[in-house]
């Protein structure tokens, strides 16, 4: 049940913290940020690409992605990854099963000569 419930966890957390984590870098709905992560990463494929940011780069899907959001089927192996992630982070915290215990050995020995 704990697994169950840290996969759902993780699932969520996933597909919910990638739009904030854009936000935070400077990825917006309006643009890229000034002064921000995301300005200083279109700076240096700018400068890199001899002044222009081109069209499939990181920067542009990363905006692409802050502007418009993910699609359903991005969100969808998102939520899947985050769930498989969640599931074995949560199943990973059981205690090892320990070992079993020696048999005993001074049973009777009493057919030997």
């Amino acid at each position: 049940m704990k697994q169950v419930a840290a996969a759902a966890v993780g699932g969520v957390l996933a597909v919910f913290a990638v739009p904030a984590v854009l936000t935070t870098m400077g990825f917006t709905g309006a643009g890229i940020a000034a002064s921000s992560l995301a300005a200083k990463m279109m700076s240096a494929t700018a400068i890199a690409n001899g002044g222009a940011v081109p069209a499939g780069s990181l920067v542009a899907l990363l905006q692409s992605v802050g502007a418009t959001g993910l699609s359903t089927s991005s969100n969808i192996l998102l939520g899947s990854v985050g769930s498989a992630i969640g599931a074995w982070i949560g199943g990973s915290k059981e205690k090892p099963s320990s070992p079993p215990e020696p048999e005993d050995e001074s049973e009777d020995e009493g057919d030997e000569p």
